[in-house]
Order: C-alpha cells, then sequence, then structure tokens
C-alpha cells in the first residue's frame, strides 16, 4: 500500500492526476473490509492501471461463483433488519421506501443503532446538519488566523471546534441518503462480503462495478474516467 500512497498519479487524458495518493491508499483499505480480502505491498507493486486493481480484487475473493445479485440480496439484508428492530409492513418496504419515513426523526438514532446492531456493520448513513458542519469547520479553520494574534485563544478555540465537530458528528440525526435502495447500493459495495446471503459464494462479473463505484463515491469521479486503462502511475 505503500507504494501507491508515493505513486504520482499522471495520465492526465485519463483524469486520475488530480487524486492525492492518499485516499488511493484509503480506498485499497475499504476494498480489504468490503472484500474481507488483503492486500501486499508485493502484489501492489505489479497494479499499473485500474483494471489491474480490480483484477486482483476478483482474484482474491474466495468463494464459488454465482451470477445473483449482491445490491439485491443487501435489500433483503436490510429489509429483515428493518421488520426485526420494528413494526413495520414487509410488504409496504420497498426499494423507494424513505428513511425517513423508516426512522422518524425522534428516535432516530436509537433505531439506527438497533438496525445496525441486526445488520452486524455500522452504516455511517447519519450526519450533522450541514450549516452546523460548516460552521464548526469554519470556526476550526479561523482559530489557525488567531494563533498569530495570540496562541492561548487561538488554540482554545481550536480546541473547542474540534470538540464540537466530534460531538456534534455522533449525535447528528440527519441522513446523507434517501431511500431504502440507496442504502442497498451503499453496504453492497462498502460490506459486500458480509451482505451476501451465503458469504462462501462470489458473483465475480459484479466486482469490478463494486469496485468502480466505491471509486466514484468516494472520490466524486465519473464512471468514464474509471476505465481499464486508467493508470496510477
Amino acid at each position: 500500500m505503500d507504494e501507491l500512497k508515493n505513486t504520482d498519479l499522471l495520465d492526465a487524458n485519463i483524469g486520475l492526476e488530480n487524486i492525492d495518493p492518499l485516499d488511493i491508499a484509503d480506498l485499497l483499505t475499504k476494498l480489504e473490509v468490503s472484500f474481507h480480502i488483503k492486500f501486499d505491498n508485493t502484489a501492489l507493486k505489479q497494479v499499473q492501471t485500474f483494471g489491474d486493481l480490480c483484477d486482483m480484487v476478483a482474484n482474491k475473493v474466495e468463494g464459488f461463483n454465482t451470477n445473483d445479485c449482491t445490491t439485491q440480496q443487501a435489500f433483503y439484508k436490510i429489509r429483515k433488519a428493518i421488520l426485526d428492530t420494528q413494526d413495520y409492513d414487509k410488504e409496504a418496504l420497498k426499494t423507494d421506501t424513505s428513511l425517513e419515513e423508516l426512522f422518524p426523526r425522534q428516535q432516530r438514532r436509537q433505531l439506527v443503532k438497533k438496525f445496525e446492531h441486526i445488520l452486524g456493520f455500522k452504516t455511517q448513513i447519519l450526519q450533522m446538519k450541514g450549516w452546523l458542519l460548516l460552521l464548526l469547520v469554519s470556526a476550526f479553520l479561523a482559530s489557525f488566523v488567531t494563533l498569530f494574534f495570540s496562541k492561548q485563544i487561538g488554540f482554545g478555540c481550536m480546541v473547542l471546534s474540534f470538540i464540537g465537530i466530534l460531538i456534534y458528528s455522533k449525535l447528528g440525526k440527519e441522513f446523507n441518503l434517501k431511500t431504502v435502495g440507496q442504502l442497498a447500493k451503499k453496504i453492497s459495495r462498502e460490506h459486500y462480503n458480509k451482505v451476501r446471503r451465503n458469504p462462501t459464494t462470489v458473483n465475480r462479473i459484479e466486482i469490478t462495478q463494486k469496485v468502480k463505484e466505491l471509486f466514484k463515491e468516494d472520490l466524486d469521479l465519473e464512471e468514464s474516467v474509471l476505465t481499464r486503462d486508467a493508470r496510477f502511475s
């Protein structure tokens, strides 16, 4: 992983040249978690293109190959977790069902916590209000300027704003997704192995798409950028 951290992303025609290698390294960690695999530095030396990375992931994932849909299985897992934690009509729960409807604001954090306990992993679907996050981040950045005038006040403001960000991020009740279908896609790419109905099976055809989805969502890339020939070096 250190090799990719130190790699210069060059090809301007591909569009990966502006991606921070550290962000690439973070994505590799997420791939390890999602597909329950482990990269090693020796193998990563051979990774030159996005296609190479997709092939490596597909080769590392263990299991019998099937043609079933992991996102669909993620939906069923979500549905079961919701029905196990609250009284909701099974037939009414669809991919376009609103998360706001499933998790009323008054009890949202408690319900999401129970829901995640049944799932067996964190979903990271709650956040603080956008304006509050912006305010706290602005205060944190402003504290750096204050340091030039008063180290004591600047440092104090820095600590308080940082603590505020930590506290409110854990108390946030705003969804960063809208529907059950969006949540199914999210957990199928971030927890691929765990949402599989049978973790000893894998759909190798869809692995490349799941890797693309992680890159698109985390790095805000267009799918057209993520060709097999897109180079990391």
